[in-house]
């Protein structure tokens, strides 16, 4: 992977949970890191499902590894949120390849 590929600029979130001044629990997002990527593909798929047609965008991105990054975080990207759907590891933990699904 050489650096001048990772031209764009990803946010890595986590969810938290605090509670509220009622006792319950409330989920929110907190910044885990902004990091240099690549996107690889971006792809959107038609899909037929029970409440009508709908569009799944794909993104695959590239950035240098850090441990720790699992499905259960986001990517914020262009002012969208995308869903972690696979992390693969890209040498000996050389880098990372995070397939991303964009959230509607």
């Amino acid at each position: 992977m050489r650096a001048g590929q990772l031209d764009r600029s990803i946010t890595i979130q986590r969810v938290t949970t605090a509670i509220d001044d009622y006792g319950t629990p409330t989920d929110a997002w907190a910044d885990v890191a902004t990091v240099r990527a690549q996107q690889v593909s971006t792809s959107t798929v038609e899909y037929i499902r029970n409440y009508g047609a709908s569009d799944d965008t794909v993104v695959v991105f590239r950035t240098w590894w850090m441990d720790g990054i699992t499905n259960a975080d986001r990517i914020v990207y262009a002012g969208q949120n995308f869903n972690i759907k696979e992390t693969k590891e890209i040498g000996r933990r050389n880098g990372i390849e995070l397939r991303c699904e964009r959230l509607s």
